[in-house]
């Protein structure tokens, strides 16, 4: 029996429900509630997202079962009055009286983070909700330590701040890797942040990305790192990376600072990004406005369009090609429009023949 359901509630299944079921409880709910979608609530969203990373953790959703939703966050009952010695002797108890211990207050940043690992690329695919990692310097082991085992979120049992939220402790939040805004327990002081450009094509296919960084260590002296980037076919500029004890050492926490990523578009010689959209622009003479043309467009995955046209077109008309722009990152398998549009190159001047013949005929 548990003492309440209403984390249950939220994803519509009951208090029996296995990972599988949680899980398409949640792709439910969170597609339906995402601020983007018209029916989108930003409130019970997050909620959504909270009920998922505790019923999805079974340390925590055990803790829940038992205690309730307080004890979840909390990681543990608090046993003691205040000052009172916890768990193993601990003050405040487990998770209690260490810096940065006590219930952890999920954010809006927290439940956008959880919904892009839960849709994100990565070994796991939507399904299993996971990024894997590989060896050598990637967040997901304890604490973010090179190397160590896949959870669901990355992190050993994806506990929110390992015990009592130490630097470098068991788990972290919900793994070591993080797509979205910086979480509000990490000051910007805290944060190394790396401006990331890659290019449309990169970003349409979804390509993994290898490369070494240089932090520092505790001594001041300098290290190589590798880094992989699993890019999401479709991911925007400003998408945000975030990878927890990975970058500079730093002294006032005794631990590492975070490493962020911040995705910029390099600039394309045939499109534009508008969106999902891709705007490709096609030039045509002043005559082929007139008269018509035969073209060929080219779309991002490398094939060609033919553009015919045998009567005038106006200057701001526009051709669309549905789902030929950019994978939709929130929607798998749907794709953005193509949108051709033309420029067409007016004369500056006319000679007497040419302005008799348009005052003759227009």
């Amino acid at each position: 029996m548990v003492k309440e359901t209403k984390l249950y509630d939220l994803l519509g299944v009951s208090p029996t429900a296995n990972d599988q079921e949680i899980k398409k409880g949640y792709r439910k709910a969170a597609l339906k509630y995402h601020p983007d979608k018209p029916t989108g609530d930003t409130e019970k969203f997050k909620e959504i997202s909270e009920a998922f990373e505790i019923l999805s953790d079974k340390s925590k959703r055990d803790i829940y079962d038992q205690f309730g939703l307080d004890a979840a966050r909390s990681g543990g009952p608090q046993f003691g009055g205040a000052g009172a010695g916890g768990a193993g002797g601990f003050p405040g108890g487990m998770g209690g009286g260490f810096p940065g211990g006590g219930a952890h207050s999920f954010s809006n940043e927290d439940a956008f983070n959880i919904f892009s690992q839960f849709f994100g690329g990565g070994a796991g695919g939507p399904d299993d909700g996971g990024f894997s990692f590989s060896s050598g310097g990637m967040p997901g082991g304890m604490g973010g330590m090179p190397g160590g085992h896949r959870s669901q979120f990355g992190g050993m049992g994806g506990m929110p701040g390992g015990m009592g939220g130490m630097p470098g402790g068991m788990g972290g939040m919900p793994g070591g890797f993080r797509s979205g805004s910086t979480s509000p327990h990490v000051s910007p002081e805290e944060t190394d942040q790396v401006n990331l450009p890659v290019s449309l094509e990169d970003l349409f296919e979804g390509k993994k990305k290898s490369f070494k960084i240089g932090r520092k260590n505790a001594n001041g002296s300098q290290e190589k790192t590798q880094i992989d980037i699993q890019l999401k076919p479709g991911w925007k500029a400003g998408t945000k990376i975030t990878y927890k004890n990975q970058g500079d050492y730093n002294p006032q926490t005794g631990g590492r600072k975070t490493l962020q990523f911040v995705i910029q578009e390099k600039d394309n010689s045939l499109f534009k990004r508008d969106g999902d959209d891709l705007i490709y622009t096609v030039p045509l003479t002043f005559k082929e406005s007139l008269l018509g043309f035969q073209k060929m467009a080219q779309t991002i995955d490398g094939r060609s369009l033919p553009l015919n046209r045998s009567q005038p077109i106006q200057p701001s008309e526009n051709s669309v090609y549905p789902g030929q722009g950019m994978p939709i990152a929130k929607q798998p398998g749907q794709r953005g429009d193509l949108i051709v549009k033309y420029k067409i190159d007016y004369p500056i001047s006319l000679t007497d023949a040419q302005r008799n013949a348009i005052a003759q005929n227009f």
